[in-house]
């Protein structure tokens, strides 16, 4: 690594903390000839207003201020968890340097210094904070490293370790990823499956919707603004390809961005560097591309909707993903690894899926894939309390809900008559409520009033504690 590598700060928005007036302006002179934005306060009240209204990648923070201790601003929770604190004391305060550590700081200074060390500090500082980061990640590997290819996808888990191989080998520039697979297919989580075993596990792991970023403001999210570049932009901004920057950026439904914004996309990839909105500074960016999308993008691109330059960039690395509906038996293989897991986390006795649910489940188109698969097991805890799931509210092959089914057996049938073995009330108020939900458009309001009960009794049946049984009181329906 170059001498210049490890001193420049391009990019990095410092706040200073000094109440005497000339370390402060060296300081802050010092760390903008390496290409930092600083922002000066003199005061633990200057410095409340900024980091409420501001977001520093750094701040130095002086213990000793004429209104206060720097400690305070830590105490009380000032600075945001990606800011990283050093405190700078004087000499014969390292007992306050090792409070400051203790309530988060990542380094501290014993003045007086010379204000070339800044850089070595603020990198480990940085090399502190991934390492938090990368044991983060390696107990969420280890808590979803049981994610389920089965057979359906032995394919597209041999693509992966491929890729994963030859990142080991590359090690630094690593080629983009291109995921596709209709909506709910599991994406985000190939996405999130690669960055956790791959070479970049340690560094951050950035997710985007480009679906859900207006035009006018995708060239600032991805690629952040300088001071002034807007009318609102009172302080220099990070994007997000420099938040990613050491690990991986997941472009969720790419092809959402303009054609301009994915020119600036594919630039950024090809030439490892961006411009900030409103600045002519080239900031490097080592980050690993992961896009997913939807659509077809050969068709895309011939429909001028989508870039062919970049398209066939990010067409080197290519995981496509099957519908729920093509994997076969593997889907119920699937939904009881989904169950098992969705009952650990509601700390709920292991459920199992009946002959009768597994038939429903394999007869359903599941146009929502895997997400709908998910949700529709989750609503079965809820609705169903019998050992063994059969997954009634399902539409059977005729498009038809079985909970809709008058049959002689059937409470809603008009002569129905009671089991010898006797009824579960409890049951029957959980399939009233499904019902008024598939009525009301999953409503809560209006499923509550087609009931003639209150708002949180639904909620109290759907989410509240079943053992707590208040027998919440009905009230007339309104009109």
């Amino acid at each position: 690594m170059s001498h210049h590598a490890q001193t420049s700060l391009n990019g990095l928005s410092v706040l200073v903390v000094e109440d005497e007036p000339m370390l402060r302006r060296k300081l802050a002179a010092h760390l903008e000839r390496l290409g930092a934005d600083v922002t000066q306060a003199d005061t633990t009240a200057a410095a409340r207003r900024l980091v409420a209204d501001l977001d520093f990648d750094f701040a130095l923070v002086d213990v000793n201020l004429p209104d206060g201790l720097g400690l305070d601003l830590l105490r009380e929770g000032a600075f945001r968890s990606n800011t990283g604190v050093v405190i700078m004391t004087a000499q014969g305060g390292i007992e306050g340097a090792v409070e400051a550590m203790r309530l988060g700081a990542l380094d501290y200074l014993a003045k007086p210094f010379d204000p070339a060390v800044l850089p070595l500090v603020m990198r480990r500082a940085r090399q502190a904070r991934q390492s938090a980061r990368e044991a983060e990640h390696r107990q969420a590997a280890s808590a979803e490293d049981d994610f389920f290819f089965g057979e359906a996808l032995a394919g597209v888990r041999a693509q992966l370790d491929r890729i994963i191989a030859a990142d080991q080998r590359m090690q630094t520039v690593l080629p983009p990823v291109l995921v596709t697979g209709e909506t709910g297919s599991g994406k985000s989580t190939i996405a999130r499956w690669l960055h956790r075993h791959g070479p970049r596990a340690a560094g951050p792991m950035v997710e985007v919707n480009c679906s859900a970023l207006p035009d006018t403001l995708a060239e600032s999210e991805l690629f952040g603004h300088e001071r002034g570049a807007f009318t609102d932009a009172r302080m220099a901004r990070q994007g997000l390809f420099e938040a990613a920057h050491g690990g991986t950026l997941f472009l969720d439904e790419l092809p959402s961005l303009s054609l301009p914004q994915q020119a600036k996309v594919l630039t950024a990839i090809e030439d490892r560097c961006i411009r900030r909105l409103g600045g002519n500074r080239r900031i490097e960016v080592d980050v690993r591309i992961v896009a997913a999308t939807s659509r077809d993008l050969r068709a895309a691109a011939a429909a001028g909707d989508f870039r062919e330059d970049l398209r066939q960039r990010l067409d080197l690395y290519r995981v496509a993903l099957p519908p729920l509906r093509e994997r076969g038996p593997d889907m119920l293989r699937l939904a009881q690894h989904l169950m098992a897991q969705i009952c650990r986390r509601h700390r709920l006795p292991p459920r199992q899926v009946g002959e009768a649910g597994q038939q429903r489940l394999l007869a359903y188109r599941w146009p929502g894939n895997v997400r709908e698969l998910a949700h529709e097991l989750e609503r079965a805890l809820v609705f169903e309390d019998a050992a063994a799931m059969d997954f009634a509210h399902l539409p059977d092959e005729g498009g038809k809900a079985a909970t809709l089914q008058n049959t002689g057996d059937d409470w809603l049938n008009p002569h129905f008559t009671f089991p010898e073995q006797g009824f579960v009330l409890d049951d029957a108020m959980n399939r009233l409520l499904q019902l008024a939900l598939k009525q009301s458009g999953e409503n809560l309001s209006r499923a509550a009033r087609l009931l003639g009960v209150t708002r949180d009794f639904v909620r109290y049946r759907l989410y509240g504690d079943r053992k707590a049984n208040p027998h919440p009181e009905t009230r007339k329906a309104s009109p």
